[in-house]
């Protein structure tokens, strides 16, 4: 389903990374291994650096939220569609990626009990 320009907010216009250079948005949830939780904030914190020393993310800060259970989600922007791609090619982003692994597991949003409301709440994180 595409929205029209008027279906959002009257005088609200719709942007693409074409018109005005922003990249693609992500939202991923980290949810802490037992006794990882501190571990996995430290690594969060850590996270947008990596990318943007890398050019992979803009400078747009990330939102970082957490969920009733302790997921962590973060919502960062990509510089363009296949940055995240790119990433994977990049020593210093694998390496911070490995240590993300060892302390969480990636869940999808639908897996988070908040995102089964129509309006998503969580509790911010301040890094």
């Amino acid at each position: 389903m595409v929205l029209s320009e008027r279906a959002i907010i009257p005088g609200m216009r719709l942007t693409n990374e074409r018109e005005h250079g922003m990249g693609q948005f992500t939202i991923a949830a980290y949810r802490p291994k037992p006794g990882k939780t501190g571990e996995l904030m430290d690594l969060v914190r850590e996270h947008h650096g990596v990318l943007r020393r890398a050019g992979l993310v803009t400078e747009r800060r990330p939102y970082v939220m957490r969920a009733a259970d302790g997921t962590l989600v973060e919502v960062f922007e990509w510089t363009e569609t296949g940055a995240s791609d790119r990433a994977h090619g990049i020593p210093a982003v694998q390496a911070l990626w490995a240590r993300f692994n060892e302390a969480c597991e990636y869940v999808g949003l639908a897996g988070l009990a908040e995102a089964q409301n129509l309006f998503a709440s969580f509790e911010a994180v301040d890094l």
